[in-house]
């Protein structure tokens, strides 16, 4: 998407909010040609500019009331009644607002913000997560960013996946950022323990697409886009493996999945191990084992090579201290 584009949604966003000709009425009387119509249906020619699903969705909130009270979609109306809206943004737009969410910042200057992402948040906002994510973190720390397409946001992290993501503050410095991905000269390290005991170290060279049939999968296929992960033994335990891995490219779950593939699904991977493995030493670990600890750049506007490192996140760290202690 390009600026100019991400400036007019900038926009369109905030006229929402100060009240355009979108926003509907609080209060409007239903005219009388409109009488005999159930109620989503008058609604529905009343507000044109808003989804019936939209609609729907007010009425059964009770942001709809008519005559003063509470009114189902299929109720008939006569033309004359009293429409009183309490409508909020819709999820989309309300999502890209910024948020006082604290952040971990391991670097930044104009044109860089390197953060220690905690698991459990969210990057983007999407279906289920409207609000509390890293962008809205970010709308509120650097609101410049809302002219930057994604708010900077140049690469992710899975919800449950700590560790270092960096941001662009600039539209140039995104531009660069993008390029050295496209590259593959950016250089991100991850810890991750896998299930199982691991021989060596080795190389994953499977391309990644989404699952034929389970779609909120990611999956190695045939057609998938050139995925490729290494990864070496850093230490071993009794029923898992440490590794460090590291990406050459970013697919999404790119590491997830190529460890299940090699028959080493990562602990506590809810949706890529094909079943929880009865291990006492982890049975409480509710998130994929996965911690990006180290990343490494060109900085876009001085041209210095930049790398960042970080200690391991304190439930894996702790995990790991468990493991060991029943070696």
């Amino acid at each position: 998407m390009n600026l100019a584009i991400e400036k007019t949604r900038v926009n369109e966003r905030a006229d929402y909010i100060a009240g355009d000709e979108s926003d509907p009425p609080a209060v409007i009387t239903i005219p009388a040609e409109l009488g005999g119509l159930r109620l989503d249906q008058a609604l529905a020619r009343l507000f044109p500019q808003h989804s019936r699903s939209r609609l729907q969705g007010w009425l059964k909130d009770g942001r709809i009331r008519l005559d003063g009270a509470s009114a189902g979609s299929r109720q008939k109306v006569s033309g004359g009644e009293r429409v009183e809206v309490d409508a909020a943004p819709p999820p989309e737009i309300a999502a890209e607002q910024p948020e006082d969410i604290p952040l971990k910042i391991v670097f930044e200057d104009a044109h860089l913000l390197v953060i220690d992402k905690p698991p459990g948040l969210v990057v983007h906002p999407g279906s289920g997560n409207w609000s509390g994510t890293l962008l809205n973190a970010l709308l509120h720390h650097a609101p410049q960013v809302a002219e930057v397409p994604r708010a900077g946001i140049v690469h992710r992290l899975d919800k449950d996946t700590s560790g270092l993501l960096v941001v662009a503050k600039t539209l140039t410095a995104q531009t660069d950022l993008v390029r050295q991905l496209q590259a593959r000269t950016v250089r991100r390290h991850y810890w991750a323990l896998a299930q199982g005991r691991v021989p060596a170290g080795g190389t994953v060279d499977a391309p990644i697409g989404r699952h034929p049939t389970q779609r909120t999968k990611m999956a190695v296929v045939g057609n998938g886009r050139p995925a490729v992960t290494h990864y070496a033994v850093v230490e071993r335990f009794e029923r898992a493996t440490l590794l460090e891995c590291r990406l050459e490219t970013g697919r999404t779950h790119q590491i997830r999945v190529h460890m299940a593939h090699i028959g080493h699904p990562l602990v506590g991977d809810p949706v890529y191990a094909a079943r929880r493995v009865a291990e006492p030493a982890w049975a409480d670990f509710e998130r994929q084992a996965l911690h990006a600890f180290r990343l490494g750049l060109v900085h876009p506007a001085t041209g210095e090579a930049m790398e960042w490192e970080i200690p391991m996140a304190a439930d894996f760290d702790a995990l790991l201290l468990r493991l060991r202690s029943v070696r």
